[in-house]
C-alpha cells in the first residue's frame, strides 16, 4: 500500500543556496505526487521497498517538491508507482498497472486529508506520471467536493498535458489566468528550441479525454512559471531562479535571470536554447526532467503568492 509521510517534510533543494524553508505547521499543506522513479522491467509496478527506486525519488523531491518549501509542509507518498515503460505501450496491463499506482495516490490522499485537519490550505502537485494521478485526483475528489475545493490554493500539473477542452471542464477547477488567482490550476511542459515535440503529440492526440471525446487537436494547458499566467511570455530577466544541480547530484547552484518562457504551438512551453542542466533532456529538445528545476525559484514565489491572496 502507500505511505504517506507521517509527518509533513521540507526536501532539501540540492543543498542550494537563496531560499527560506517555512516554520513547520504553517502555511499551506502540500501533496506533491513525485514522478517515476522506477525505470526497471521486472514488474509493471514498483516494489514499496526498492532502494534505487526510493532513492531516485526522494532526489526528485529535493529537486522539484523543495520549489514548495516556504509555503508549507509537504507530504510525499510512496507510492507502487507504474514503471516507466508503462506510458510506452497501451496494453491491458500497462492500464492495470496505472491504475494500481493511483489507488495507493487516492489512499494516501484520505490519509493526508486526516493528518491536515479540517481546515487548512491545500496546494496539490505532480509531475510526470504524479501529474497524471492528480488530473485524476482533482477529477475523481476535488470536482466532486465543493467543501475540499475551497480548500485548493492552487493545482501544480506538471510535465503532463491537460487538454482545455476535454479535460479541464471535468477537473473541478479552471486554469490560472491570473497572478495572484486562486482555486486554479497551472500546466506547463519544457521544450528548448528547436523544438520537436511529436512524441507528446503523437501520444496525447490518440487518447480519450474526461469528458468521453478525443484529445486529438485540442489545445493544451500553457501556464508561464515565470509569469504565473496562461499563454504568456517572458524574458530571462523575468527567472528568479533556475536550480542547476552539480555532476553528482549532491549539490546544486541558482541562476538567476538565465531560462526564458513562452507558451506556443498547441500549448508546449519554449525556452530558447535551454541550459545545460545535465545528461537527461529527452528527443525532440525535451526538458520534462528540468520542469520545475528551470523555474525553481519563480514556483515558490508563485505558490507563496497565491497562497496571500488565498488567506485575505
Amino acid at each position: 500500500m502507500a505511505r504517506a509521510a507521517r509527518q509533513a517534510r521540507q526536501p532539501r533543494a540540492l543543498d542550494a543556496p537563496g531560499y527560506t524553508p517555512g516554520q513547520r505547521g504553517t502555511g499551506a499543506a502540500i501533496f506533491f505526487i513525485h514522478p517515476t522513479s522506477y525505470i526497471n522491467r521486472d514488474h509493471w509496478n514498483a516494489p514499496i521497498d526498492d532502494p534505487e527506486t526510493n532513492a531516485r525519488a526522494e532526489l526528485f523531491l529535493r529537486g522539484q517538491a523543495s520549489a514548495f518549501n516556504e509555503a508549507g509542509d509537504i507530504w510525499a507518498p510512496r507510492y507502487r508507482q507504474a514503471t516507466f515503460g508503462a506510458f510506452l505501450t497501451s496494453a491491458a496491463e500497462s492500464e492495470r498497472a496505472l491504475a494500481l499506482a493511483y489507488g495507493d495516490v487516492s489512499a494516501a490522499f484520505d490519509r493526508f486529508l486526516k493528518e491536515v485537519g479540517p481546515t487548512r490550505p491545500i496546494i496539490l502537485a505532480g509531475h510526470s506520471q504524479g501529474g497524471a494521478h492528480l488530473t485524476r485526483l482533482l477529477r475523481d475528489r476535488i470536482a466532486t467536493d465543493p467543501k475540499l475545493r475551497a480548500r485548493i490554493v492552487a493545482a501544480y500539473v506538471v510535465g503532463w498535458p491537460v487538454s482545455r477542452t476535454t479535460d479541464l471542464p471535468r477537473m473541478g477547477l479552471p486554469e490560472c489566468r491570473a497572478a495572484d488567482q486562486t482555486g486554479c490550476i497551472l500546466s506547463w511542459e519544457s521544450f528548448a528550441e528547436p523544438a520537436d515535440p511529436s512524441l507528446i503529440v503523437d501520444a496525447y492526440d490518440a487518447t480519450i479525454g474526461f469528458d468521453g471525446r478525443p484529445r486529438k487537436g485540442t489545445p493544451i494547458v500553457c501556464t508561464n512559471p515565470l509569469t504565473g499566467t496562461a499563454d504568456a511570455a517572458a524574458p530571462a530577466t523575468a527567472n528568479l531562479g533556475t536550480l542547476v544541480p552539480a555532476a553528482d547530484l549532491a549539490i546544486a547552484t541558482m541562476a538567476v535571470g538565465s531560462v526564458p518562457a513562452r507558451c506556443a504551438d498547441r500549448g508546449f512551453l519554449l525556452i530558447g536554447d535551454g541550459p545545460n542542466l545535465g545528461p537527461y533532456v529527452l528527443p525532440g529538445n525535451n526538458y520534462h526532467v528540468y520542469d520545475y528545476s528551470l523555474f525553481w525559484a519563480n514556483v515558490g514565489a508563485d505558490a507563496n503568492r497565491r497562497l496571500k491572496a488565498f488567506a485575505q
